[in-house]
Formats: structure tokens, C-alpha cells, sequence
């Protein structure tokens, strides 16, 4: 009978949560929220992963998203864009710029360049207004732009003052010029302008921000609102109403010459809308796109079927907002919006093959992506990680290898290893199907392990002949099978092992019991620079007080070195990027990438001298802000104390870092936002669930909310979060005890079965440090054995590993053995 009670009251109280928190989910999201100070978000109008992506442009040298809150004026209105990302600012092709008039009526009066039509672009920050899928800003001019979008189109509504700052009747003039954010414009541009009905078409090539190569992209506009009075085509900065058709060249001093055209109106008094939409294949399917789409040129109709899709999209998370700060829940939604913005979906518009698989583009990058942005759509929106992941193994099957990173139909650079592997591995084990041809996407992810590209730079990895004779990427490989940047020796080793780690959890997966021993043991190739008596020094001299760290070590086998805190936090002098001369980790330290070892905590924890000395060095890491939150290497390392029995210290660290570095204002991002990983980054946080991706964990923390209820769209099923003793102060944020369905429940991970199965997870929370989650049963699992804990000395997880040094110096990756029949 009490079970029984129990069971209704628990039903009662779901129900009573699921009732109080029926408001608008969209009220929670605000897309400023990093719109300055470098997170380079776009904030304009959107629809999930869409195409068209409607913005006003500044000219701020932080712009990758388009528009920025930062003092820059505005110098277009363009419907291409990507979202928080470094590098180049991206797209923003073709933009719109309207006049109330020109002076005295003089067309040549009207300023055409972009350079100089931004001395007309000042706004006031109030005039600003955002929401999904529309997005609003007045200029100083008096014109107010409102703008939406549909998924290849998007309505621009331009409302005029009833005269201009020269006290003239209005007779606006929208002018639409051929570059880009980057003023990357190649080749010739065209453009061509009706003249009875103002259409303007055209196409230019321009080049991708972070990839090779170059894309061409054509564009259509129409206008409607007022009657045409005349219109034209502009170069440099002259404009004529007698030319209707231009081809333009770059010009030979390294800025595109500028040039476009315009339509002319012979009243403002109403508002003015243009309608513009491009596309990779033809001006005639961007023009099917604006009139398949935005056929009657209704801007509230197109902007409510944006927010509908926006809400349909937010709504499979719902969490209690009882005693919450606003503040924390608007980071939380406005967290979840980010990551639905990339990548997007072209599918359609690849002018590159035929097929009829999905294509999806803007990965900018997977290095970015795999860590939690391409996870929690996994939980939120399998549908489309399962139209993402055929997207990706098509472009292998066309291409040759899965990308790093792609953009504007271009191989990006990759950053690293392999990383697409993680994300396939990632969505296989958590049993994504949906038309996924895994036999071709296992195929894909050993042709990473086996096979070297030319360009490596871009695609594959490097190095592979050093890779499968040394068991490491030497520094100063010889490499004259395939090119690029030969740095990075580090993190390159420390990533492809965890790639090939990630290719034996498929080979388990699917019964391939030999590949699935090859590849686990050289996921241990991570130890071969391993040196256990390294120390690190700051720069004064003063000691960290840790020895055994990874270094990098030449062809022959000895050592070279890199101080452990060479790009750093601390560090402002060393470059750490794709350069030539960068060193051996990328955009991070050796002392940040000695955590990254994911699959084999156990045994990093042994070499690090236990799980306490583990905990000071995650300690130290954290604490003297070796480690930055604002880039992704650094998101296990808030929950990698689950690993050492500390599930508490993870809390705790969750806590430190939101809202400290990450808020609700324009500047409150402490990085780019690539993409929507630090969007995706704060929502598991706050959810109280973190992944290790390309693993079956999420690593348990208290949400910041009385209470969550995830729906998995795929099974319908609702899986619940409840915190007892909730504290929304933030007191109690330690887990005492809990219970899954009903039953007690120690370890400190669950499985994704929990989403897809609905289940519910009740967490006890107090002020002070429990021993739950701490023996090594309740360990998240590890190749290597849990050792040092005190409490237990069984394994947890993949089973039990023991690393030996072998005989062989040729093959170093022999040092690891292991009981292969227990994984």
C-alpha cells in the first residue's frame, strides 16, 4: 500500500509540473545574448538549422554573425549568415541598404559603398528587438527594418520616415550590392534589374571563412508596397538608370570594386517590403524559392510561422520555473535556441553531386560540435542528428573522407583529429537509425584510421604512417604522403586515440570483434607521450607542484618539450592556432589537454598519482585559470571529478562557472560561440546531465531547477529530473542519495536509455558533500581499472586494462594488454 501511494503521489507530482510550466517557452529566449564581446552569435530571424538567415550587417571587426551590439553602424540587411564562430566573418552575401531618398532627388547623391553608406547605419540600441525568427532594429535615419524568414527566403519590411533628414518627400531607394561580410568577392559579379518590375537578380563566387576554396551563390528580389519610379545598376560609387545589366570585376587592388543595383519608389508612405532569397544551383531556384515560400509577401504570416517553429522545436523541454531567477531561465533557453541555429540544412543546394540524401553544411567546426552541441540534439531532436549524420557519411561517399569542418559547400581545416568519428560513434550507440546506411559509415570512420588524404589539412588525418609504426604523431613528422600543417603532435595523438577508441565501440556495437581489439589498442597510443617526470614552472619560476605530463617526442623516440602552460589562460604570447610556427596542442595547453583522455580515466587517474591528487590537479586547473571556460577542451574538465569519486566537486564546479561567465547580456558569453557549442554547454549544465560524447554516459549533476522533463520526440516517452530539498539559492546543490524509477540508484552516470525510455530520476540534495556516487561501482565506465579508491577494487565499466611495457620499441602501442573478451 505505501508503494502504491508512493507511485500516485510521484504521478501526481509529474503531472503538477508538467501543468505549472505551460507558458511560452520562446518568452525565455533572448538572441542577443552574446552579441557582443566576441561571442559572435547571429541574433537575427531564423528557423531551425534554416538557410536563410535574415540580419542587420555592422561593420565591427567581431561580425562573423553579422550584426553586432557593439557601437558598429550598420552597413546592410543580408539573408545569409553563420553563428558564432572565429575565423573570417562568414557569408552575409548580397546585402540591402535603403535611403528614405537621395538628396535633391540625384540617384549619384545616395551613398552606394558600403564603407561609406555606413556613415548612414547609426542605430540606437533600444531600437533593437529579437526573438526567434524575427528580428527588428530602427536606424538613426528613422527607417525602421523588421525582417523573417522562411527556409531559402527571406522578407525584409523597410517602414520610412514620411520625410528624409533633408526634409524631402520620401521616394526611397533600396539598393542591393554584390559582397559579402568579408568582401571576398572573386571573379566577376553580375547582377541585372528589371525594369517594370524592379526584380533583381544576379550571382557573384566569393570565398568560405574557414575552408578552401570558393563557393558561388545566386540571389532574387522583388519589392512590393509601393509603385517603382525607376531603377538601375551602381558601380563604385556611381549609379545610372539606363543601365539595366553589368558584369563586374574585382578590381586589381585586393577590395572588390563595389557594385550592385537598385529600385527606386515613388512613395514611402507605406512600408516597403523586399523579398530576396538565394541559392548554390541557379538564380531561377532562388527565385522558386521566394515564390514557393513568401508567395503574397505577408510578413505577420511568414513571422508567426516562424515562431511556430521555434516553439514546436523548444517545447520538448520543460522545466519548473518555480523560485528560479529569469536570468537563469532565459540562459537555459536561450542556451537550447543556439544549438538549433547550425548547422544548416542545404539539402537541395549542393551544386557539387546529386543525391538524395540530406545535405547539411555549416559543421563550423566538429571540433567545436562533438563535445555537447551535436549530443544534446541527439536527446532534443534526433531527427535531425539522424539527417546530419547521412549528410556527413554522403559527403564521404562523394568526397573520400567524413569532414572536420565544412562551410559553404568547402573542406574546412580540421583542428584536429578526426572528430566526425565521435559523432558517428555517438549516435550509433545511442541507437539512431532513421535511413542511416551504418555499414557505409562504419566504412567512412576506418577509412579515417587507415587511410591518409593528400590534404589532410581539411579532412582524414595526417600522419598515419608515424600513427601505425610509433603509436604517436611524432613533432617534426616526415609525412610525404599527404600535407598540412605539421603541428600539433600532441593533441593530434591524443585525439585520433580517442577517435580509434570510438571506432571500437562501433566495432563492439556491431560484432566486429577484431577491429573492435585493434582499435582499442591503439586508443592507448595516448601513453606513448606520457612523461612521468615532467614538471611545470610558470614563467617566474615558481613551481605547480606536478610532475608527469604529455610532451612531444620526436621520430626517433626521444623527447622534445613544451613548457605545460604554453597556451594557457595565462599565456599571451605564444601562438596557438593552425599557423605554421603554432605549437604542439591546439588552442589549448598541455596542461588542459593532459585531462583529455575520455575513455580512459582509470588509468590517467593511476598515473596521475591516484584520485586525490587527480582531484588537486583538476583543482589547480580550475582554480588558477590554467584551464578557459570560453573554449570547448575545457567542458569535461568541470565534470571530470565523477571520475575520481568527487561527483560533488563537479557541482560545485558547475556552479562556479554559471552564471559567473556566462549571463544574459550581449557580452555574456566568455567565448564565440561556435556554432551553438557554448549554447549547448550551459543547457546540459543546467540540466543536470553532461556527456562524455562517443559514449553511452552522461555524468549526474543537480539541474538548476526544482524540476526537468525532457520528451524524446522519437518514443514520445518524458523523462523527469526532481530535485527534493531544492534550494534555488544554490545551497543545496550536493546529491545525497537518489533513486531511478522508484529504486535506489548510487552511480553518478546514467545511459541515454533514461530519454528514450522516460524515466525518472529523483535527486536528494543537501549542503554538504555525500558519499554518494563515490565508490567504484558507481564510476563512470574506463578502459583502465579503478585503483587507489579505497572502497572497492572491481573495475567499472569497458573492464578491466592493464598497461605493461612491452618488449618492442617499434611497436611502443603493444605496451597495451587487456582482457579483450570482457568488452
Amino acid at each position: 500500500m505505501t508503494s502504491l501511494l508512493s507511485a500516485t503521489f510521484m504521478l501526481l507530482f509529474a503531472g503538477r509540473a508538467l501543468a505549472q510550466d505551460t507558458d511560452d517557452i520562446l518568452q525565455y529566449v533572448d538572441p542577443l545574448i552574446g552579441s557582443s564581446n566576441g561571442g559572435n552569435v547571429f541574433p537575427g530571424a531564423s528557423l531551425p538549422y534554416g538557410m536563410a538567415k535574415a540580419v542587420a550587417d555592422t561593420n565591427s571587426s567581431s561580425n562573423q554573425g553579422g550584426f553586432t551590439l557593439d557601437g558598429a553602424p550598420i552597413t546592410g540587411f543580408s539573408m545569409m549568415h553563420d553563428s558564432g564562430t572565429g575565423g573570417s566573418p562568414s557569408l552575409g552575401n548580397f546585402a540591402l541598404f535603403p535611403y528614405t531618398s537621395c538628396p535633391g532627388g540625384d540617384i549619384n547623391r545616395c551613398a552606394f559603398p558600403k564603407k561609406t553608406r555606413a556613415n548612414f547605419g547609426g542605430f540606437d540600441e533600444s531600437s533593437v528587438s529579437a526573438r526567434p525568427g524575427t528580428f527588428v532594429i530602427t536606424l538613426d535615419t528613422g527607417i525602421r527594418a523588421d525582417m523573417t524568414v522562411t527556409q531559402h527566403a527571406a522578407l525584409f519590411r523597410f517602414t520610412f520616415p514620411g520625410n528624409s533628414t533633408m526634409g524631402e518627400a520620401a521616394q526611397p531607394l533600396i539598393l542591393q550590392d554584390l559582397t559579402d561580410l568579408s568582401n571576398s568577392r572573386q571573379d566577376n559579379g553580375t547582377v541585372s534589374v528589371d525594369e517594370k518590375t524592379g526584380r533583381i537578380t544576379g550571382s557573384a563566387r566569393f570565398l568560405p571563412s574557414f575552408a578552401q576554396g570558393n563557393y558561388v551563390l545566386y540571389f532574387c528580389t522583388d519589392f512590393s508596397g509601393a509603385e517603382i519610379l525607376d531603377n538601375g545598376i551602381f558601380a563604385d560609387s556611381r549609379a545610372s538608370t539606363s543601365v539595366k545589366n553589368m558584369t563586374i570585376s574585382r578590381s586589381i587592388n585586393g577590395y572588390p570594386l563595389p557594385g550592385g543595383a537598385f529600385a527606386r519608389f515613388k512613395s514611402g508612405a507605406k512600408p516597403i517590403l523586399a523579398r530576396t532569397a538565394t541559392s548554390f544551383i541557379s538564380v531561377e531556384q532562388a527565385c522558386r524559392h521566394a515564390e514557393s515560400e513568401i508567395p503574397d509577401f505577408d510578413f505577420d504570416r511568414i513571422s508567426q510561422a516562424a515562431t511556430e517553429q521555434w516553439q514546436a522545436k523548444m517545447e520538448g523541454i520543460r522545466v519548473s520555473t518555480k523560485g528560479v531567477d529569469k536570468s537563469l531561465i532565459t540562459n537555459f533557453y536561450s542556451g537550447i535556441y543556439r544549438t538549433h541555429i547550425n548547422p544548416q540544412n542545404y539539402t537541395g543546394e549542393n551544386s557539387l553531386w546529386s543525391s538524395d540524401e540530406p545535405y547539411f553544411d555549416s559543421f563550423y567546426c566538429i571540433w567545436d560540435l562533438f563535445r555537447s552541441q551535436l549530443p544534446f540534439l541527439t536527446i532534443t531532436d534526433p531527427m535531425a542528428v539522424t539527417q546530419m549524420i547521412r549528410s556527413l557519411i554522403d559527403t564521404y561517399r562523394h568526397v573520400g573522407w567524413l569532414p572536420d569542418c565544412r562551410m559553404s559547400l568547402n573542406k574546412g581545416y580540421t583542428q584536429g583529429g578526426s572528430n566526425a568519428d565521435v559523432v558517428l560513434a555517438d549516435a550509433y550507440i545511442k541507437g539512431l537509425k532513421g535511413g542511416i546506411n551504418w555499414e557505409d559509415g562504419y566504412a567512412a570512420v576506418v577509412k579515417d584510421a587507415e587511410v591518409e588524404p593528400f590534404d589532410w589539412c581539411c579532412q582524414g588525418r595526417g600522419g598515419l604512417d608515424s600513427w601505425h609504426s610509433l603509436g604517436y604523431i611524432p613533432v617534426q613528422d616526415f609525412d610525404w604522403k599527404g600535407f598540412g600543417t605539421l603541428t600539433r603532435s600532441i593533441s593530434r595523438t591524443l585525439e585520433y586515440a580517442y577517435n580509434d577508441f570510438c571506432i571500437a565501440e562501433m566495432a563492439k556495437a556491431s560484432g566486429r570483434t577484431t577491429d573492435q581489439e585493434k582499435y582499442t589498442l591503439s586508443s592507448g597510443n595516448w601513453r606513448n607521450l606520457y612523461k612521468e617526470d615532467q614538471t611545470s614552472f610558470w614563467w617566474n619560476g615558481t613551481d605547480t607542484g606536478f610532475t608527469g605530463f604529455f610532451e612531444p617526442r620526436y621520430l626517433n623516440g626521444t623527447w622534445g618539450y613544451q613548457n605545460p602552460l604554453n597556451c594557457s589562460n595565462h599565456d599571451d604570447f605564444s601562438v596557438c592556432s593552425l599557423q605554421n610556427n603554432g605549437p604542439e596542442t591546439f588552442e589549448s595547453s598541455i596542461w588542459e589537454y593532459g585531462f583529455y583522455v575520455p575513455h580512459d580515466q582509470a588509468t590517467l587517474i593511476s598515473l596521475y598519482g591516484g584520485p586525490d591528487r587527480f582531484v588537486d590537479r583538476l583543482n589547480y586547473l580550475h582554480d588558477q585559470n590554467i584551464t578557459y571556460i570560453g573554449n570547448e577542451p575545457s567542458f569535461l574538465t568541470v565534470f571530470q571529478y565523477h571520475y575520481a569519486g568527487r561527483p560533488a566537486l563537479s557541482a560545485k564546479r558547475a556552479h562556479y562557472y554559471i552564471p559567473e561567465f556566462f549571463g544574459t547580456t550581449p557580452d555574456g558569453l566568455p567565448g564565440n560561440d561556435d556554432s551553438g557549442a557554448m549554447g549547448s554547454f550551459v543547457a546540459f549544465t543546467m540540466m543536470g546531465l553532461f556527456p562524455n560524447p562517443g559514449q553511452n554516459v552522461y555524468l549526474i549533476t543537480p539541474p538548476f531547477f526544482e524540476s526537468v522533463n525532457i520528451t524524446n520526440p522519437l518514443t514520445g516517452k518524458i523523462a523527469r529530473i526532481r530535485n527534493v530539498n531544492f534550494d534555488p539559492s544554490y545551497t543545496n546543490i550536493y546529491i545525497q542519495n537518489a533513486t531511478l524509477d522508484g529504486v535506489k540508484y548510487s552511480r553518478n552516470w546514467i545511459d541515454h536509455s533514461f530519454f528514450t525510455e522516460g524515466k525518472e530520476l529523483v535527486l536528494t540534495l543537501g549542503d554538504k558533500e555525500s558519499d554518494w556516487g563515490t565508490k567504484v561501482a558507481d564510476l563512470p565506465p574506463s578502459l583502465g581499472e579503478y585503483k587507489g579508491y579505497g572502497n572497492s577494487s572491481s573495475s567499472a565499466g569497458y573492464g578491466s586494462w592493464n598497461y605493461t611495457t612491452g618488449s618492442s620499441a617499434k611497436h611502443v602501442r603493444s605496451w597495451l594488454r587487456g582482457d579483450l573478451e570482457s568488452l
